[in-house]
């Protein structure tokens, strides 16, 4: 049976859903300020240092206007943190890839997020399975896949 929109819980936790998501952008953008990025910039540089990226494909991970990918990739080249390189299946198609430098970086501004490490940290690995599954599954995600490795 379906949950009611405004049935207590539901709202309760739609508020604990608020307060969780706002909590993690505040200290996500003071720990760019301190690496002096905006927000947007450490995102894109996070998405970069996992993996070269075309440009097409970061705007729709970040669910924005390419154009806008294209000024934010430009500050981070002009800091020497990212790069453009020709993709070599297509060589129209241009793909951003972090810099050494640029991997540094996001290292250091994952290891200074602890608002989620500290509270997960208090969570048993079946609790946070527990979680991570019923995020997916709040997002349309297959929750039927094993564990990556690690989880």
């Amino acid at each position: 049976m379906a949950a009611q929109r405004t049935d207590p819980l539901t709202l309760e936790v739609v508020e604990l859903i608020g307060t969780v998501v706002a909590r993690y952008h505040e200290e996500y953008e003071q720990a760019a300020a301190e690496h002096s990025l905006t927000g947007a910039q450490a995102r894109v540089l996070g998405l970069l240092s996992m993996e070269p990226t075309p440009m097409r494909r970061i705007a729709q991970k970040l669910r924005c206007e390419p154009s806008n990918v294209t000024g934010i990739v430009d500050r981070l080249e002009t800091r020497g943190l990212v790069e453009r390189r020709p993709d070599p299946a297509d060589r129209r198609v241009k793909i951003a890839a972090a810099t050494q430098e640029g991997r540094s970086t996001a290292r250091r501004l994952r290891d200074s997020l602890d608002f989620a490490r500290e509270p997960l940290a208090q969570l048993t690995a079946v609790e946070r399975s527990v979680l991570r599954d019923l995020l997916r599954r709040m997002l349309g995600e297959d929750v039927s896949e094993p564990p990556a490795a690690g989880s």
